[in-house]
């Protein structure tokens, strides 16, 4: 065998953290997902997002989301702290971007939940983000899960099939659909370990993101 330099040492690529995004139509199951992987204990940064809606029976602040008033998200609109926002069936949401860049500056793999159009506009900042799409088996499973959630009265419960039957047409747009199928939650979060494990393990990692990296604080 050959001598090597130093510089010709055994060296493995070092895994950079990951933001990995989980979407698809209301309903599917997203919330649900990442409160199992919570429960299961595993060790992803969670991205908590504010939203300007009330919350629903059993939301806490701080932990479902942010219930802020449309006073304070203005505000956070015109301090650049939000990774993105949008208007979702008449209410704001948005991304806090600190908590994401300090988790990514520990190395921690960046989890969130976001909306299709959300998606978009992260894969926009955003190219080498992991774009997970989250689906029902079928549009009359979909408007069951939405019925049973009873959140919704008729005419809303249509506007959302309906518009999941549009956020379908952007499945092309994502690097991977996952079916979560009814009862099968802990199948669903390991398909998605699976994909980030997967991910880990590529040739070549996906980079960082620019527009999160922690900057210093020239004040110290």
């Amino acid at each position: 065998m050959g001598h090597y330099t130093e510089a010709e040492a055994f060296v493995l690529p070092r895994p950079q953290p990951l933001l990995i995004v989980i979407s698809g139509p209301s309903g599917v199951g997203k919330d649900s997902v990442l409160k199992r992987m919570k429960e299961r204990s595993i060790p992803f940064h969670y991205v908590v997002t504010a939203t300007t809606r009330p919350p629903r029976p059993g939301e806490k602040h701080g932990v479902d989301y942010y219930f802020v008033s449309p006073a304070e998200f203005a505000r956070m609109i015109e301090d650049d702290e939000l990774m993105e926002w949008s208007i979702v069936y008449g209410d704001y949401k948005g991304i806090p971007k600190r908590p994401i860049m300090e988790a990514m500056a520990q190395g921690k793999d960046v989890i969130m939940r976001i909306d299709v159009q959300g998606a978009a506009k992260v894969r926009a900042l955003c190219p080498q983000a992991v774009l997970i799409f989250l689906t029902a088996e079928s549009e009359e499973d979909l408007e069951r899960r939405l019925a049973r959630r009873g959140t919704e009265s008729p005419e809303e419960l249509r506007l959302r099939v309906a518009m999941a039957r549009e956020e379908l047409k952007h499945v092309k747009d994502f690097d991977y659909v996952v079916v979560n199928r009814e009862g099968h939650l802990d199948e669903t979060v390991d398909t998605i370990l699976a994909i980030v494990t997967a991910e880990h393990h590529r040739v070549r990692h996906r980079k960082p993101c620019d527009a999160l990296v922690l900057q210093e604080d020239p004040g110290g």
